[in-house]
């Protein structure tokens, strides 16, 4: 195969799904912007902000480190695919009645990795060492983290 030619891919991203044609080099998240979904942010493109971060069959990855063709046959949900009829999901809405993002850059990423956080099955609400463990991979370099931890912390509870 020459570096140029293409491969066909099929895959499932915010539940519609698309037959694309794609680089065998190419990153999830280029393939994602092309697609026109500008939530997923191109921040250091090694995989050390969290910019990017997609749920891929449910797990939170770094898309700028993950190859589209690694995403055969899976489902992608970017933060467009959070919202259902127009009504934001229960994390998107307490990020912004929260007021832990400022410049908004993160904000994406971060409720990715939230969402997916929030939907791995426990006996007990998350501590702030998980939370801060489990937002490790995300950076903003706005807030503090601390209102961003409260906010997970409200997601919780209010599930």
């Amino acid at each position: 195969m020459n570096h140029t030619d293409r491969i066909a891919m099929e895959c499932e991203i915010n539940g519609i799904p698309f037959q694309l044609s794609i680089m065998p080099g190419m990153p999830l998240s280029e393939l994602l912007r092309e697609q026109g979904l500008l939530s997923v942010k191109q921040g250091c493109c090694v995989g050390e902000c969290g910019a990017c971060t997609v749920l891929v069959d449910g797990t939170a990855i770094d898309s700028c480190l993950y190859l589209a063709a690694w995403a055969e046959g899976k489902h992608i949900r970017t933060l467009e695919g959070e919202s259902v009829g127009g009504q934001l999901s229960h994390v998107q809405m307490a990020y912004a009645k929260s007021g832990a993002v400022q410049c908004g850059f993160c904000t994406p990423g971060l409720i990715m990795a939230t969402t997916a956080m929030l939907a791995k099955p426990r006996n007990q609400p998350l501590t702030i060492l998980e939370i801060r463990r489990g937002l490790a991979g995300n950076l903003c370099r706005c807030t503090g983290y601390q209102m961003i931890v409260d906010t997970v912390q409200r997601c919780e509870e209010q599930k």
